[in-house]
Formats: structure tokens, sequence, C-alpha cells
């Protein structure tokens, strides 16, 4: 054998003695750090954090893939997690609260809306600007809609008379039209959702009454994982979390980039300035704290669900608040 094929023999060798050790090393890494996260709902603006934190390389930079899913409502995506179908869902901390409550072997690993931003939305000739100003309105009560399920807690901190407002149960899908028809005097939506789609879509601004300053906090987005999940991959979760807070970050210094990152995943959704208004408005209901991660749990915001689900429900004795959640993956 000529001096010059061996030598290439050697390189050969080596080359795939390389490769076959890379993949020993990466391959059960790899698998370990896929994660798969379940939206409740469809795309919309209020998730646009999660592909900034995508397209910028945040959860590449700390070993992870991750692939984002939408949803059909909370109850769907806590069945997924359950059946291992997901390995976290982004979900209303007050659905998962509840569900704890009843049985459900879940946590909140990470609560960035402590307070959902739930609005009222009145037509500027027959404003309701504050609470009181509900009397002797009609109001749309869809089942399930965040700031009307809890009206009673909210007309007693402010001191209505709830028995002055009309309520008028409909579906959610038909209460705009009936209040752009003038039919309902008020509806019930999100600052980080409903309001910036109407307010484009008819062409003007409505009167707000922004609940969480009048002192509604249902606790909102949160990342819910499932006991069994905590005890395998603790280390990849926290590495996600990790990873969001710093996608938070860069969402806030840059609403713009965060629109076109949201949008090459949702090249169907609505125009640039519904997305970004829906994406300021979020950044701006998750709370800054010194010396706390974004998406750490107040023990108050536990019980304080607690209680406005007992006030729709009879839950029994609620459990202590351990339960719940745990800060351990937000931790230093």
């Amino acid at each position: 054998m000529s001096r010059q094929k061996a030598c290439t023999l050697k390189r050969l060798f080596f080359v795939v003695g390389s490769l076959m050790l890379a993949s020993c090393l990466v391959s059960p890494g790899a698998a370990a750090d896929n994660l798969s996260v379940r939206f409740s709902y469809k795309l919309k603006g209020e998730y646009g954090f999660f592909f900034m934190g995508q397209a910028k390389g945040a959860y590449s930079n700390v070993g992870l893939t991750v692939k984002f899913g939408e949803g059909a409502g909370s109850q769907a995506a806590l069945g997924g997690l359950l059946q291992g179908q997901d390995d976290l869902v982004v979900i209303p901390a007050i659905f998962a609260i509840s569900a704890v409550q009843k049985g459900m072997p879940v946590k909140i690993i990470a609560l960035y809306q402590p307070a959902a931003p739930a609005v009222l939305i009145s037509h500027s000739e027959n404003p309701v600007p504050t609470p009181k100003d509900l009397e002797g309105k009609t109001l749309a009560t869809p089942v399930g809609e965040t700031g009307t399920t809890y009206l009673g807690v909210f007309c007693e901190m402010n001191k209505v008379d709830c028995s002055k407002i009309k309520k008028i149960q409909i579906d959610v899908q038909s209460r705009v039209a009936q209040f752009l028809a003038n039919r309902i005097d008020v509806i019930g939506g999100y600052s980080t959702n409903d309001l910036p789609i109407l307010e484009e879509r008819v062409g003007k601004k409505f009167t707000v009454l922004d609940q969480v300053k009048f002192g509604l906090a249902v606790p909102g987005m949160a990342v819910v994982a499932s006991d069994a999940g905590l005890k395998t991959k603790k280390t990849v979760f926290k590495k996600f979390l990790t990873a969001t807070a710093s996608a938070i970050g860069m969402t806030r210094a840059d609403p713009e980039g965060t629109t076109l990152a949201l949008k090459s995943a949702w090249p169907n959704g609505p125009s640039d300035s519904i997305i970004r208004t829906q994406i300021v408005n979020t950044t701006a209901s998750i709370p800054v704290e010194a010396g706390k991660p974004a998406g750490w749990i107040e023990e108050k915001a536990v019980n304080g669900a607690l209680k406005l689900i007992a006030s729709v429900e009879d839950i029994g004795v609620p459990k202590p608040s351990s339960e719940f959640y745990t800060n351990d993956l937000l931790a230093p």
C-alpha cells in the first residue's frame, strides 16, 4: 500500500471514529432536551415573546429544541399534558388552580400574569369608565369569560349593586355583533387580545374599564407541568423558564422584532398593528419586580384565585397553597 493511500485511510478512520463518538455523546442529551409546549388557544399576540425567544436563539442557546403548538382550550391542553402528548402547557393559571383543587396532578411552574388583563368595553357615547357606571347597563356574560365570571366579587369590592346590571348570557362569538348593534352596552375581553382587534375593526376607540385597576386579580398566563414531568425533566423545564425570561426581556426591548418573529409562525394572522399592540399590552401585564425573575409565583395570587373560584362553585376545603405551584425552577 502506498504512503498516500495509508494516510487517506487513516484520515477516513479518524473522521468515522469522531462521528461515532459525537453520536454517542450527543444523542442521549438531544433526546432529553426536546420540548413540546402546548398553548391553550390559537396563536395570538400574547404568545409573541415565545417566538421572539425562538427566533433570537434564547432556547437553542441553553440546549433546547422547543416545539410550540396551538390548542383548543385549557381543558384539552391539560388532558394532553397528563397523557404525555406535551411536556408543558401555557394556560390561564385560574384553570390550573381549579384543576389541582379537583385532584389533577399538575403544578404551575411560572405565572407571568398575576392578574389577567381583563377589561370591560363600552361605547364612548354610552360610557362605562368606572364600576359604578355598570348599574343600569346591559352586560354580556358568556360562559367562561374572565371579567364577567367573577362579576359578583368585582361588584362587591367596588360597592356596585349587581342586581342593577342586566346580565345577558350569550355565546362568546355573538357578543361583539350584539355590542356593535347597540343591543348590549358592555362586553368583556382582554386588553392583550380582544380590544386591539375590535378597535381596528371598527376604526374607533372605545371606553375601557380596566378591571385589574379596580381590584380584580384573576391569575392569567402561566406555564404548567405535570407532577410526573417534574420528576423526570426538572432540569429541562428550568432551562425553558430561564430562556423564556430572557425572551420576555427581548420583547420589551423590541416589540417590532417580536411582531415579525410571531408573523413567521402566523402568516394568516391579523395586521402588524394589531399584533404589535397585543404584544406591547402583554409585556405591560407581566410585572417586573427587583430580585424576582419573570414568572415568580406569590402565594397570595393562588389564595386569591381559590376565593374567586369558591365564589362561583363549591370547591370544598382548599388544599394547601404548596400543592398548586413551585418556584424551585425559577430560583437561581
